[in-house]
């Protein structure tokens, strides 16, 4: 049943980690299309006044994801306590620290997570 809850925690924290990507790379790149706008309207000559709304929106749709990512990361903050509940302690990868997320199945190039026992 542990090594059970361990391969779900697993999969979770995979799926959690996806999102949380995807999210960040959302802020980023609509942060760019943000940016590029007045850019590209000042090289284009147009009036200041063109493109307006667009500006307006994108910044809207920053603000959006930002909310997303405090939900995300509370959502990682909530899995943890699950986590404790089910009574497996945190998740760790195994190697090298190199910041890489796992996949669904456990697996971080070629390297496979390990449950750490909160002492």
């Amino acid at each position: 049943m542990l090594k059970q809850r361990r391969m779900v925690a697993e999969q979770i924290a995979g799926a959690l980690f996806e999102a949380e990507s995807a999210i960040d790379a959302a802020i980023a790149k609509t942060a760019t299309l943000t940016g590029v706008m007045p850019s590209l309207r000042a090289q284009a000559g147009a009036s200041a006044l063109i493109g307006q709304d667009a500006v307006e929106r994108a910044s809207q749709a920053i603000m959006a994801l930002a909310e997303a990512r405090r939900a995300i990361v509370e959502t990682h903050k909530e899995l943890s306590v699950a986590q404790g509940q089910i009574g497996l302690g945190a998740i760790k990868m195994v190697g090298d620290p190199g910041g890489e997320k796992p996949d669904p199945n456990g697996v971080v190039h070629g390297r496979q997570l390990r449950e750490v026992v909160a002492a």
